[in-house]
């Protein structure tokens, strides 16, 4: 069953709104229509925003589901390459070591601020698509990072709470030039 066509760019939540603070719903059905509409406005939402992930909450929704992805022109020399766009609900993530790395984050619910924040390098995760499959990947890296940022949103977190040293956040635009990596941009 193709996601329906008529999508809506909704408005994405932004810091210190209810709906990002407490942890989100489980989806009853992952392939109903009311989650393949919300599916396909969050997808036209991420997209409007520039984004490479989404969760439910940010849309208002306290669902458990999340978009994401990770574009080639994202990925590092010596990381995994591209992941194309994945939908999951009910999903769950799960450290496969102690391994932690320090990176670039910014967030759509937190427009023009980046943090420096520690992450899991290596990760399991798995959910349910709106198709009904069940999805279990390894992940490293920004595709890690990537996943824990969105999980997070499902949980009411969001990356300044995992920051070590608010020192350490900052507006983009005082960044200066140069490359950055971002988990979501809205630039």
């Amino acid at each position: 069953m193709p996601i329906i066509d008529a999508m809506a760019i909704r408005k994405i939540a932004l810091m210190g709104q209810p709906v990002l603070k407490e942890p989100a719903l489980p989806i009853e059905d992952p392939g109903a229509p009311k989650i393949r509409r919300l599916v396909a406005d969050m997808l036209e939402t991420m997209y409007d925003a520039d984004g490479v992930g989404l969760a439910a909450p940010q849309v208002y929704e306290p669902v458990r589901l999340v978009m994401f992805m990770v574009p080639a022109d994202r990925v590092k020399e010596g990381e995994a390459g591209a992941v194309p766009l994945t939908v999951l609900a009910n999903s769950v993530v799960e450290p496969l070591d102690d391994e932690t790395i320090e990176g670039a984050e910014a967030c759509l619910s937190l427009p023009g601020l980046v943090g420096i924040v520690p992450r899991y390098r290596h990760i399991r995760y798995s959910g349910m698509t709106p198709e009904g499959e069940s999805i279990t990947r390894e992940a490293s890296d920004y595709h890690a990072r990537v996943v824990q940022h969105e999980f997070d949103h499902l949980d009411g977190i969001l990356y300044p709470m995992r920051m070590i040293d608010l020192s350490r956040l900052s507006f983009a635009s005082e960044l200066g030039p140069g490359p950055r990596v971002m988990v979501e941009t809205d630039e």
